[in-house]
């Protein structure tokens, strides 16, 4: 595939090195590059199989709808922005093209989620709930998009709503904890993320199976087929 990365942080640059590795052709543009999306023109896009979007909160929406007028297919990799996801979600299926994205690429962080959805109902059983995430100090959202996952989560599975509380320490990659207390006893249920790599791997693995695809997708709807 041509696969074009938005973002040169360091999960962008970890997603190009996954990418050549799995032996697709990358390009890769900073935000200096992109200002106003000018490395979106649809001539460019023509040329380009599917876009991978590790940016910043405050730009995605403009390179979202960007591809989607090209029809160039998107993998977003950065967080807040759902908000605006209804809207998206029209143009994407008005313009016949595909958008994926998720709050986190890692298998990992996945399986979490489905541990979380049944730990859910300790909050039925005289429990409160908490949600803990920390990360590195250079992240621009919180909380964390996967934490609001987990919160929805828990919300979808017990109608309650938990607060979650952020930090933001040093080169922390990404930490999310889930922690159940009654009278009795407390659990806590950790997500702890040692690297990058596992991002990058999801996002490029989300990249191929995107291609020829038209929708508005979660990464949930391929994880388990990975």
């Amino acid at each position: 595939m041509n696969v074009l990365i938005l973002g040169r942080g360091k999960t962008g640059s970890l997603v190009a090195e996954v990418a050549r590795e799995r032996g697709h052709v990358v390009q890769v543009v900073g935000a200096e590059e992109n200002a106003q999306c000018a490395a979106l023109s649809k001539e460019r896009l023509d040329a380009i199989d599917v876009v991978i979007d590790f940016t910043t909160p405050h730009s995605v929406v403009a390179h979202i709808e960007a591809c989607v007028a090209a029809k160039t297919p998107i993998v977003v990799g950065t967080t807040g922005w759902l908000a605006e996801a209804p809207r998206l979600k029209s143009l994407v299926e008005q313009n016949e093209t595909a958008l994926l994205y998720g709050a986190n690429y890692s298998v990992g962080v996945n399986l979490f989620y489905d541990v979380v959805r049944d730990a859910a109902k300790a909050l039925k059983h005289h429990y409160s709930g908490q949600i803990f995430e920390r990360h590195h100090v250079h992240k621009k959202d919180a909380p964390s998009g996967t934490a609001m996952a987990i919160r929805n989560i828990v919300r979808e599975s017990s109608g309650t709503e938990l607060e979650i509380t952020s930090f933001r320490e040093g080169e922390v990659v990404g930490m999310h904890e889930l922690v159940f207390d009654s009278l009795h006893d407390t659990i806590y249920i950790c997500h702890d993320s040692k690297s990058r790599r596992g991002f990058a791997e999801g996002a490029v693995l989300s990249a191929e199976w995107l291609l020829g695809k038209r929708g508005f997708y979660d990464f949930k709807d391929v994880w388990r087929e990975l």
